[in-house]
C-alpha cells in the first residue's frame, strides 16, 4: 500500500492544480475500490440547509449518531468518498451516521465549511437527538472541521456531544509543525508543496491562527474526551502530538495513538489493510464506551 501511494497517488496531488479533477479522480477511486458491509443503506437528506448523506446498517444502527466530516484538504472529498468506512464503523459500534457534504474551497472558502458543520450539529440537536447520544468523527482536513466545530460548540455553549475522534486530522494551518519538514519524504501520500495552495484556496485572507480554522488554537475549557490517531511518519503526526498537548493541559480527557509506518487516514483502506480494520474496531469499542453500550 505505502509504495502504490508513495508512486501513483503522491505525484498525482503534487501535479494536478485543477480542484475539480482532483475531485473527479478521489470520486471514481473510492467508486472502484472501498466497499461497505453488506446490506448498508445510504439515504440522501438535509440537516440546516445542509446536503448530508445518512448511512446506517439494519440492525446494528442503535440510537447513537456519528456526525462525519470527511477529508480532502477542504477542496475534494464527498459522503460518498467516505461512506463505506463509515458504514463499517457503524456497523461494529452499532450506530448510524450522518455525514455532511460541507461546502468546498476554492468555490466556498473559509468559513463556509465550518458554518455548515455547526449548522448540521444544531439540526440534529433541533431533531431531538440528545448531545449524549452524539459522537463527532472526521478524518484530516474533515479532522480538523470537527475539533473547530468542537471548539464552536464550547464556545457558544451548546450542548457537549459524547466524544470526538479524529484521523490524521489538520489542526494548524499556519503549518508550522515540526514534522512537516521532517516527515516530508517520510510520507508516502501528502506533498507538503501543496500547503501553500490549500491555504490559498480556503483560506484566502483569513488568519491561519482563527480557531475556527486551525482548532490547535481554540479554548475547549469542559470539552467531551477526545480520541485522536495519526501514523509516525505523516506530515500531520505533530499536528496530533500538539493538539493533545493543548487539550489535555486545559483538562480535556485526550487519548493520542501514534502508530508505526501507517498511510494518512489508513482506516479508508479497511478492505485491504488489517491495521485498519483493527484501528476501526478500536475506535468502535471507544464509541460504545461514550455511548453506554
Amino acid at each position: 500500500m505505502n509504495i502504490w501511494l508513495r508512486r501513483v497517488e503522491k505525484p498525482q496531488l503534487a501535479r494536478e492544480q485543477d480542484p475539480l479533477k482532483l475531485r473527479r479522480r478521489f470520486d471514481q477511486q473510492a467508486r472502484w475500490f472501498f466497499r461497505g458491509p453488506r446490506g448498508a443503506q445510504y439515504k440522501p437528506g438535509s440537516r440546516g440547509g445542509v446536503p448530508t448523506l445518512d448511512v446506517s446498517v439494519p440492525g446494528r444502527d442503535g440510537d447513537t449518531v456519528l456526525l462525519y466530516l470527511h477529508g480532502g484538504a477542504y477542496v475534494m472529498g464527498s459522503p460518498q468518498t467516505h461512506k463505506t468506512m463509515i458504514a463499517k464503523l457503524c456497523a461494529l459500534a452499532e450506530c448510524r451516521a450522518v455525514l455532511p457534504d460541507y461546502r468546498k474551497a476554492p468555490e466556498h472558502p473559509f468559513p463556509a465549511a465550518v458554518e455548515d458543520a455547526i449548522a448540521a450539529y444544531r439540526a440534529l440537536l433541533d431533531e431531538g437527538q440528545p448531545a449524549s447520544r452524539i459522537i463527532i468523527g472526521g478524518d484530516s482536513a474533515g479532522g480538523g472541521l470537527a475539533l473547530a466545530l468542537l471548539g464552536e460548540i464550547c464556545r457558544l455553549g451548546l450542548d457537549q456531544p459524547a466524544g470526538l475522534f479524529a484521523l490524521s486530522p489538520l489542526t494548524d494551518m499556519t503549518f508550522a509543525s515540526r514534522s512537516i519538514a521532517e516527515n516530508a519524504e517520510a510520507d508516502v501520500l501528502l506533498p507538503v508543496s501543496r500547503t501553500e495552495d490549500m491555504k490559498r484556496y480556503y483560506l484566502r485572507d483569513a488568519d491561519p491562527r482563527d480557531p475556527r480554522c486551525s482548532p490547535l488554537f481554540a479554548d475547549f475549557t469542559g470539552a467531551c474526551p477526545v480520541w485522536l490517531t495519526v501514523g509516525d511518519t505523516e506530515i500531520l503526526r505533530d499536528d496530533s502530538v500538539r493538539m493533545a498537548e493543548q487539550l489535555e493541559a486545559q483538562g480535556v480527557d485526550v487519548r493520542l495513538a501514534v502508530e508505526h509506518d501507517l498511510p494518512h487516514v489508513w482506516p479508508i483502506f479497511h478492505n485491504t489493510l488489517p491495521e485498519a480494520r483493527r484501528s476501526l474496531r478500536q475506535i468502535a469499542g471507544w464509541i460504545r464506551s461514550r455511548s453506554g453500550h
